[in-house]
């Protein structure tokens, strides 16, 4: 069993008082998945050094099956780790690299060839074996790195960008191989990455954090349909929701203003009353917007394509929505549709599909 609990956890760097982590609570379950995700300096290394006892934590506490661990040095706490960086051992051969966590252990030569050539296989590192890491590519090397993280069973695997330098198509492969050593070893596991969709389609469940702080913890489906705040929901999302400035006219009705008029909107979900009346932020996926060429009634409003990006399977509209372009919004199609620039078109946004803030907060409760 591997249990991690971070309790009111703060990372203050003395040099110049800066704040890393910010009073972080979360828990990743055994055998769980975890991602963590945000901007550049939103803490999330940060939170990963600590877990590893590569930092010291300036207050609070880190357990891992209920003991604390925060004193322990990185060797005590069993955790495994796989870095950008690699930090590979230059003097050693692929194989030593790989084998040398278990050597350490004291693992006996026959148990060591078997594991070695086995996580090897699984991350086609087969041919490599006998060749030292600086005659290798950057990609490679950070396969070597990931392996030498997996081959044992740790309390803990931390894995940080462990596959950023891998080209597109072997960061797909390599994707899935992590996601069945994750399951086949039954690793309790926390990934740092800044790209979102290497975390959506690994994870169990999502850390978003943004300038040192935790701002919400779930599912994909829970952050993706129920964001805590206006960054959460502007963040995760290949394409960023889009955000259009409307006025609550009921509990049920809001509308846009447009330079041809009220563009009403039905939403689903319940809203205090005390918003009536009261403008407020609407948020919009791209990839839920249907798009219309001929003009609808009801849900809708009008706009100009003025950026067409063709993405292979699909295709991104950036369309203006008629006033001197202050305000757009993207719409995500299927690439055998086909629009042209100043097409006019009609964007239409089901109820449900509508979020409401007032500031950074949401105020539709689904």
């Amino acid at each position: 069993m591997s249990r991690i609990e971070l309790k009111h956890v703060w990372k203050i760097y003395p040099r110049g008082n800066v704040i890393g982590v910010r009073d972080l609570t979360f828990t990743c379950e055994d055998k769980e998945f975890l991602a963590i995700v945000g901007p550049s300096g939103s803490g999330k290394s940060s939170t990963l050094r600590m877990l590893a006892g590569l930092e010291e934590i300036t207050r609070g506490e880190i357990l891992f099956d209920g003991k604390v661990v925060n004193h322990l040095e990185p060797g005590e706490r069993n955790v495994a780790l796989a870095f950008e960086s690699y930090a590979l051992y230059h003097r050693l051969n692929v194989y030593e690299n790989i084998a040398f966590p278990l050597r350490a252990k004291g693992t006996k030569g026959a148990l060591v060839d078997k594991k070695v050539k086995e996580i090897a296989e699984l991350l086609g590192l087969t041919s490599v074996l006998k060749k030292y890491p600086s005659s290798l590519s950057g990609g490679l090397q950070q396969r070597i790195s990931l392996a030498r993280a997996l081959i044992r069973k740790p309390n803990l695997t931390l894995l940080d960008e462990p596959i950023s330098h891998a080209d597109q198509r072997v960061r797909h492969e390599l994707r899935a191989r992590i996601r069945r050593l994750h399951d086949d070893l039954a690793l309790t596991t926390i990934y740092v990455t800044h790209d979102q969709a290497e975390a959506i389609s690994l994870c169990d469940r999502l850390v978003v954090m943004y300038q040192a702080e935790l701002q919400q913890i779930g599912t994909v489906e829970e952050i993706w349909n129920r964001p805590a705040n206006r960054f959460v929901a502007y963040f995760i999302g290949e394409q960023a929701m889009n955000f259009i400035e409307g006025e609550v006219e009921d509990l049920h009705t809001l509308f846009i203003t447009t330079p041809e008029g009220k563009r009403t909107f039905k939403f689903e979900g319940e809203i205090d009353s005390k918003y009536i009346g009261k403008k407020v932020t609407v948020g919009v996926r791209p990839q839920q917007i249907t798009v219309y060429r001929n003009k609808k009634e009801g849900n809708t409003v009008a706009g100009v394509v003025r950026i067409i990006e063709f993405q292979g399977d699909k295709t991104i509209l950036t369309v203006d929505l008629g006033d001197k372009g202050k305000t757009s919004a993207k719409a995500v199609v299927p690439a055998h549709e086909r629009f042209n620039k100043g097409d006019t078109v009609w964007l239409y946004f089901t109820p449900e599909i509508i979020h409401l803030f007032d500031g950074e907060n949401p105020i539709l409760k689904k």
